[in-house]
């Protein structure tokens, strides 16, 4: 009897410790999609003082960008930390120090991370979003056309259509992601698909990683990152129309 009371109360903990920790990892995500938010703002500042003329303001805007998305990064090592410490914890006979799994975790994340902010594409967006105000349709020193093109269409999605729906992500009215592999679903295709198989792989094609009801959510910075998304598709047809326009110009001259 006593070893089932033991058994029933270290559930117990358990189930509290993964429940703060998706809570944790939610609010953390809040807080990073705020600072998305921020950079998005900080870029169309940057284009008005570059509209003004006031580039020292523009160079010390990116400055402060560069900052802010160090902030972001350590904020996105420690969401997966957080993930980490919540699916690994088990308790022991002593007290844990969650500190320390904290500090420990994302200490080997920042170890295994090469991106350096000054490239990350945010930033790359910042500078082509200025550049475009007085050098439109021309490549910025040091890159050429093909490298203005993946800059301005690059996504942080890893998918931008639903598996199982086939909608694009960007006409979802629930998405959700996997914390697993980070693949966007429609939310009532996959409660579906998950009911058959409680544990199932994940339907994108080529993803090995397995589902879980509990691991399939709704990530406040998902729906962000979807409207980044609609941005720069209306941008990109916006341009699209304006080549048009100029090569149809072009031939009527000749």
């Amino acid at each position: 009897m006593a070893s089932t009371s033991a058994s029933r109360s270290t559930g117990g903990v358990t189930s509290r410790i993964r429940t703060a920790a998706s809570t944790l990892y939610s609010d953390n995500q809040s807080l990073i999609g705020e600072i998305r938010k921020a950079l998005n703002m900080m870029k169309d500042v940057g284009v008005d003082l570059e509209r003004d003329n006031q580039f020292q303001k523009v160079k010390e805007l990116e400055n402060a960008a560069v900052e802010l998305l160090a902030t972001h990064e350590q904020c996105t090592h420690f969401s997966s930390a957080v993930l980490s410490v919540r699916d690994r914890y088990q308790p022991g006979e002593e007290s844990t120090n969650f500190k320390k799994l904290f500090d420990d975790e994302t200490a080997k994340l920042k170890a295994n991370s090469s991106s350096v902010p000054e490239n990350n594409p945010m930033i790359r967006q910042f500078r082509e979003a200025v550049w475009k105000v007085h050098h439109a349709g021309q490549p910025m020193p040091g890159e050429e056309q093909d490298d203005i093109v993946m800059t301005s269409t690059q996504c942080n999605l890893l998918n931008v259509t639903c598996p199982l729906s086939g909608k694009p992500v960007t006409e979802l009215a629930e998405p959700v992601r996997s914390v697993e592999c980070k693949h966007i679903y429609d939310e009532k295709a996959i409660t579906i698909f998950l009911r058959s198989n409680a544990r199932a792989r994940c339907p994108v094609a080529g993803c090995p990683k397995m589902l879980q009801a509990g691991k399939v959510v709704r990530d406040p910075l998902l729906l962000i990152e979807i409207d980044e998304l609609r941005t720069m598709s209306k941008q990109s047809a916006t341009t699209s129309v304006i080549e048009d326009c100029t090569e149809f110009d072009e031939d009527e001259l000749d």
